[in-house]
């Protein structure tokens, strides 16, 4: 496994290739299936792999492309999509069996948008049941002893493994980062509401988003950008500094000589919000070893590091996050079928019950508190480019358990967006990255500052 992939084995890269014609979207697919053929009967990431669509969707891009069409970035990308998304034609399981024999009458919204862009949907990946931590039966490409995280479990391993260029996750609490950072991918929880949740299998309607998984963070900004409403497109266009300049340009830095864009923000004026508190007391301490050693770097690039304060309602952030988690997950899940009662898995089945006994007085109480802390936050983060703390507590763990979303949980509560990229490996040779965070609604900052990070790290 490499943490750090070549640029031809990015979306980025690829599509560079594509454009100049150096290499077909067939080839490019049939090197992801050579991939799958060689891994999932390890990794057991897919729930199914649509090869004739795929290869199908490829052949028509090359056509388009023989007569000069280019769609964009995305133009003959194989991605993967978390089986609680739909996709036309095929079941959205949701990791539950009785729900996987009824194929989607059509696309979630944002699968129609990567299809528009130009994006092959190879297929479906594993969730875990219903998007919470009972874990899945697949493994984690660097040590298959270990867990590849959830929810959003199949979509890292498949990215890792090199299975499909990008993917897209879910996250309720840290289904989206918890598995990026084990697998050694880039994961992206962007803004809350900011890509429409149209055709995703609800978990916890206040606190799910569905957000990128890939190889660096150039590709999640390609991938980001796809997913999101023209309208946001060109609010990011408006606010850019660079005429004309996206979300994807605005990520590029330091990408190599076919960039055709200057490194944004410039060495030396990331401003970096350290995140202490929890972030420090829960890390494993070879994991706080290593990211103190990233920061280390990162200011002796000329980045700029800020202790900063956390404000008291966020003492409570993990306990009010359960209490609105289980609350809407009871809500959903209140009416069992009983004829497949038995089938939900234990984990599920106990956020459930823990849901029902919760008080709608309570349930408000958290959500008030949501509010409140949403507000703080947004006056912590006056002036600062973005917030880092560790993306996990450590490596992951053995595959009994998902791992612990603590440092990812807030971020899924207060509706920030979050940026997490490898930043090197631990002493068991597994993973371990950085998580940035944002302010709300401002991708751009982030994933400039994202960008200038991964590449400063890389150097």
């Amino acid at each position: 496994m490499q943490l750090f992939p070549s640029r031809d084995e990015t979306i980025a890269g690829v599509s560079h290739a594509l454009k100049r014609r150096e290499r077909t979207c067939v080839e490019v697919l049939e090197r992801c299936l050579g991939r799958i053929d060689a891994w999932e009967g390890k990794l057991h990431a897919w729930v199914s792999v649509d090869r004739e669509g795929a290869l199908d969707a490829a052949r028509s891009l090359d056509l388009e492309l023989s007569h000069g069409s280019w769609r964009g970035a995305l133009h003959g990308i194989p991605i993967a999509i978390k089986d609680l998304i739909d996709v036309f034609g095929r079941p959205t399981a949701a990791g539950a069996p009785w729900l996987a024999h009824s194929p989607a009458g059509e696309d979630a919204m944002l699968v129609t948008r990567l299809r528009a862009a130009g994006a092959i949907i190879l297929g479906k990946t594993v969730t875990t049941q219903f998007g919470c931590f009972d874990p899945p039966a697949t493994r984690n490409p660097w040590n298959l002893e270990r867990t590849p995280g959830g929810s959003s479990s199949g979509s890292a391993a498949a990215v890792a493994s090199g299975m499909c260029l990008g993917a897209v996750g879910t996250q309720t609490g840290g289904s989206i980062t918890r598995p990026a950072s084990f697998c050694g991918v880039a994961g992206c929880k962007p803004s809350f509401g900011l890509v429409p949740l149209k055709g995703v299998y609800p978990a916890a309607h206040s606190l799910d988003h569905a957000g990128p998984i890939a190889r660096s963070v150039e590709d999640l900004a390609i991938l980001l950008e796809a997913m999101v409403s023209p309208m946001q497109q060109m609010a990011w266009r408006g606010a850019s500094a660079l005429e004309g300049s996206s979300l994807i340009e605005l990520a590029v830095a330091c990408a190599g000589p076919e960039a055709p864009f200057s490194p944004f923000p410039p060495a030396g004026k990331v401003r970096l919000g350290r995140l202490r508190g929890m972030f420090e007391a829960r890390a494993d301490k070879a994991a706080l070893a290593v990211f103190e050693g990233a920061l280390d770097r990162l200011t002796g690039a000329g980045g700029t590091i800020i202790e900063v304060s956390l404000p008291a309602e966020f003492d409570d952030v993990l306990r009010c996050h359960r209490v609105v988690m289980t609350f809407e997950l009871a809500v959903h899940h209140g009416a069992m079928p009983p004829e497949h009662a038995g089938e939900y898995l234990p984990i599920v089945r106990g956020l459930i019950d823990e849901g029902k006994k919760i008080s709608s007085e309570e349930y408000m109480r958290a959500k008030r508190h949501q509010e409140r802390l949403r507000g703080r936050m947004a006056e912590v983060m006056r002036e600062l480019d973005a917030l880092v703390c560790p993306a996990t507590l450590g490596a992951a763990p053995t595959p009994e358990t998902t791992g612990d979303p603590a440092f990812n949980s807030p971020w899924s509560y207060t509706g920030l967006p979050t940026v997490s990229f490898p930043i090197g490996l631990l002493p068991e040779e597994l993973p371990l990255s950085m998580q940035l965070v944002g302010c709300h609604s401002d991708e751009p900052t982030l994933f400039a500052a994202a960008q200038w990070c991964e590449q400063t790290l890389r150097v």
